[in-house]
C-alpha cells in the first residue's frame, strides 16, 4: 500500500460523514456520561476546556495513571493517540509525540522545566514518577510556543499540585495507594496530604517503588530492575483579594535502574525548588501576572554491577517564566505576553565523559499569545515567539566553541463550530529550533545506548512548517476527536547510523566488529505526516452506570529528502474496547494491535507486530466510604513478544510479558 496516510484519512472522513445523520437530532453532550469537558491548563494561559482549542489536547487522570502502572510518564500515556515511548529501560522511557523525540517534546512538571539530562541520551531517565502525578496533559498547536522551540512536537505537563494553585475546600484531605505487580515483583506505595490553615494551602506527598527484573515471553529480561523513592513539601499563601497567591515547593527524586541491553545501572537523584506566583491586577487593561520559576540540581552516576562508578553526569538549571495576562480589548478576548529565561550547566566526569564535554546553554525568549472571537462560531488563536540561544561547548575538534541562534516562530489556529456538537479546527505553525547540546558537541562513545556519536558544531536552525486539521464530534452518546497532520522540516537534525561500529577510542570498522554503533548528527529536509483518532459511544446509560465502547488508532510516516526513512518511528496501531463506570464498580478492557514496522531507518532493523490486551476491575465495597477501592489490572494478557520500534536497543530488549497488578486505595475525597 503506497499511500496508507491518504487511505486512512479518507476512511476516517467516510466514517464521520456516515455518523452525522444518525446523531443530527441529538443534543450535544459529553461522552461517557461526564458532566463537563476537562479543563486543560497547559493548552492556553486562559484555562480552556478540551473542546475550546483548534488542536486537540489530551488528558489522563489519576485513575488512568494507576491502571497504566510503570515507572515513567511514557507508561502512563501509552493509550493516548499520537503518543509513543522510547522504551529504553524501565526507568528511561521518554514520551514521543507523532514521531518527534526528546529535543522536540518539552516535558514539564506543574508548568516548570524538569531540568534533567534525558535529552543527552536515551538511557537517561526523567525525574518524574507517575506515582506523584494527579493528571498528565498532552498539548500541541499554537500554545506550545509558550514553552519554547523544543516543543515542536508538543508539550507534556505532569500536574501534581506540589505548589497549590487554589485553596482546598476542606481543612484536610489525604490519599494512600499501594500495589503489587506480578511481572516484576513490584511493590509500590504513594501518599499525599492537602491541608488548609486560613489563607495557607499546604501539600505534601511521597512515594516508594521497588521492582525486580521483569519477566518476558522469552524469559527474564536481565538488568531491568527499578528502585525509586521521592516526595515533596510545598505551600501557597493566598492574599485577601482571593485571586493572588505566592507559593513554593521543594521536591526530591531518587532512583536506581538497570540498563537491560548492558550490565551497568544508573543511580540518579534530583533536588528541585519550584515557585509559582499569581498576582491579580484588577479589571483594567492588565488582568494578572503569573511568575513561575525553578532551580534543579540533577546528578546521575552510571555504575558497574560491583557499584564502581563509570561516569557522573551533572546538570544545574535555572528557569524563569513570567506571563502578563490582559483583559478583553474589543474583539481580542484574551492576550498573554510572556518572557522566559533558561540557564543550563552540564558536565560529565569519568569513563564516558568524552561523549560530551562540559557545556552551557542560555536562552532568552519573548512570546505573545492571543485569542480573537471573529464571530459567534469562529475562534482564532495566534502566537509568536522570538528566542536568543547561546550555547558553548567543545566538539571533536577539541576547540572550545560558542554558537548563537535566534529562532523565530509563529502559529495560527482557527476553531469553527459547524453545528451544535461539531467543531472543525485548523492550525498552521512555523517553528525554528536551535540545535541541542549533543547534536552540536557529541564526540565519543556512550555505553548506555551503545553508540559512538559525533556532533556537528556547524548545524543550522531547524525549521518545522506544520499544518494540522482537527475534527470534534460530540453528539448525544457519540464522541470523536480526530486529527490529520503534516510537518515539513527544513534542516531536520537526526542521528544517522553509518553502518560502522567503533571501540571506545574511536577506532571504527564496517560491520559489527565493535560494540558501539557509529552515529553522525546530520541535517536535511524531512516530512512527517499522519493521522490519529479516538471515538467513544455510550452503549448503555442508566442510573446504575454507563457502558462505553472505545476505539482508537494512529499512524505516522516520516521520510527524509534523500528517500530514506526517519529512524525509530512507531508503527501504526488500532484498537478498541469497552468500559463500565458506576459509583461502586468499574471495569474495562482494551485490545490494541501494533503493526509491523518495515519503514525503518538506514542500518536499522524492522520490528514485528504484536497485540496488547489489558483489562481492569475496580470495586468500592463501602457505600459510605467510596474513597476506599480495590483494583485488579492486567496488561499484555496475551503474553505477546513486544519490541518497541522507537527503542535504540530493541534488538536486545523485550517489553514485559503478562502482568497482573493488585491496587488498593484509601482517600478522603
Amino acid at each position: 500500500m503506497r499511500y496508507p496516510f491518504l487511505l486512512a484519512g479518507g476512511s476516517l472522513l467516510s466514517v464521520l460523514l456516515g455518523c452525522f445523520p444518525a446523531f443530527a437530532d441529538d443534543a450535544a453532550a459529553p461522552a461517557g456520561g461526564t458532566a463537563d469537558p476537562a479543563i486543560i491548563v497547559t493548552a492556553t494561559p486562559f484555562r480552556h476546556t478540551q473542546d475550546e482549542t483548534p488542536s486537540i489536547p489530551a488528558r489522563v487522570d489519576a485513575d488512568q495513571i494507576r491502571q497504566a502502572g510503570g515507572a515513567s510518564i511514557a507508561d502512563a500515556l501509552q493509550t493516548v493517540p499520537g503518543v509513543s515511548a522510547s522504551g529504553f529501560a524501565a526507568g528511561a522511557s521518554r514520551p514521543i509525540i507523532r514521531g518527534m523525540d526528546s529535543n522536540r517534546v518539552r516535558l514539564l512538571e506543574d508548568g516548570t522545566s524538569i531540568s534533567d539530562v534525558s535529552d543527552i541520551g536515551p538511557d537517561h531517565g526523567t525525574p518524574i514518577d507517575p506515582l506523584s502525578a494527579r493528571s498528565i496533559e498532552v498539548v500541541r498547536g499554537a500554545a506550545t510556543l509558550r514553552y519554547g522551540s523544543q516543543a515542536i512536537g508538543g508539550v507534556i505537563n505532569t500536574l501534581n499540585n506540589r505548589v497549590p494553585m487554589s485553596l482546598p475546600s476542606d481543612p484536610l484531605n489525604a490519599e494512600l495507594t499501594g500495589s503489587y505487580g506480578s511481572v516484576n515483583n513490584a511493590a509500590e506505595v504513594a501518599g499525599l496530604v492537602d491541608a488548609r490553615a486560613g489563607n495557607l494551602a499546604l501539600h505534601a506527598d511521597g512515594y516508594y517503588r521497588h521492582t525486580d527484573d521483569y519477566d518476558t515471553p522469552l524469559g527474564q529480561q536481565a538488568n531491568s530492575f527499578f528502585h525509586g523513592w521521592g516526595g515533596s513539601v510545598g505551600g501557597s499563601y493566598f492574599l485577601k483579594d482571593g485571586g493572588s497567591h505566592v507559593g513554593l515547593a521543594v521536591t526530591h527524586y531518587d532512583a536506581q535502574y538497570g540498563i537491560p541491553s548492558d550490565t551497568t545501572y544508573i543511580d540518579m537523584r534530583q533536588t528541585k525548588v519550584i515557585t509559582r506566583d499569581v498576582f491579580d491586577l484588577g479589571t483594567g487593561l492588565f488582568k494578572s501576572l503569573n511568575i513561575d520559576g525553578s532551580y534543579g540540581n540533577y546528578q546521575h552516576q552510571e555504575k558497574n554491577p560491583d557499584g564502581s562508578v563509570n561516569t557522573t553526569f551533572k546538570n544545574k538549571e535555572y528557569n524563569l517564566r513570567s506571563e502578563l495576562l490582559l483583559n478583553r480589548l474589543g474583539p481580542i478576548s484574551n492576550t498573554a505576553l510572556g518572557f522566559e529565561y533558561q540557564h543550563r550547566n552540564f558536565s560529565a566526569i569519568g569513563q564516558d565523559s568524552s561523549y560530551l564535554s562540559p557545556a552551557t546553554s542560555e536562552n532568552f525568549a519573548g512570546y505573545l499569545f492571543t485569542e480573537v472571537e471573529l464571530a459567534k462560531r469562529l475562534h482564532l488563536e495566534a502566537s509568536g515567539r522570538v528566542e536568543n540561544v547561546h550555547i558553548t561547548g567543545t566538539p571533536n575538534t577539541d576547540q572550545f566553541t560558542t554558537r548563537s541562534y535566534t529562532p523565530v516562530s509563529g502559529a495560527l489556529g482557527v476553531l469553527f463550530t459547524a453545528t451544535d456538537g461539531v467543531k472543525l479546527g485548523a492550525t498552521f505553525s512555523s517553528t525554528g529550533r536551535a540545535p541541542a547540546l549533543t547534536e552540536l558537541f557529541a564526540r565519543g562513545g556512550h555505553d548506555g545506548p551503545q553508540t559512538y556519536e559525533t556532533g556537528d558544531p556547524n548545524l543550522r536552525i531547524e525549521r518545522a512548517n506544520a499544518l494540522e486539521l482537527s475534527l470534534r464530534v460530540n453528539k448525544g452518546p457519540f464522541h470523536l476527536d480526530g486529527s490529520l497532520y503534516s510537518t515539513w522540516f527544513r534542516n531536520y537534525i537526526y542521528g544517522d547510523l553509518t553502518g560502522r561500529t567503533c571501540d571506545d577510542d574511536g577506532n571504527c570498522v564496517v560491520g559489527d566488529g565493535n560494540d558501539l554503533r557509529e552515529v553522525f548528527y546530520r541535517q536535511q529536509g524531512a516530512h512527517f505526516r499522519g493521522i490519529e483518532a479516538e471515538a467513544t459511544y455510550d452503549l448503555l446509560k442508566s442510573g446504575k452506570g454507563v457502558l462505553t465502547a472505545r476505539m482508537l488508532g494512529d499512524y505516522t510516516r516520516a521520510t527524509l529528502d534523500d528517500g530514506n526513512n526517519v529512524p525509530r518511528i512507531a508503527p501504526y496501531r488500532i484498537g478498541g474496547g469497552f468500559d463500565w463506570t458506576s459509583p461502586r464498580f468499574d471495569a474495562g478492557m482494551l485490545l490494541i494491535h501494533y503493526g509491523r514496522q518495515n519503514d525503518y531507518g538506514a542500518f536499522d532493523t524492522p520490528t514485528d507486530g504484536y497485540n496488547a490486551l489489558s483489562a481492569h476491575v475496580t470495586a468500592r465495597p463501602f457505600k459510605a466510604h467510596l474513597g476506599v477501592e480495590f483494583s485488579i489490572v492486567g496488561q499484555n494478557l496475551t503474553n505477546d513478544v513486544q519490541r518497541y520500534a522507537t527503542a535504540f536497543n530493541k534488538d536486545l530488549v523485550v517489553m514485559p510479558g503478562r502482568s497482573v497488578r493488585l491496587v488498593a486505595r484509601i482517600a478522603t475525597f
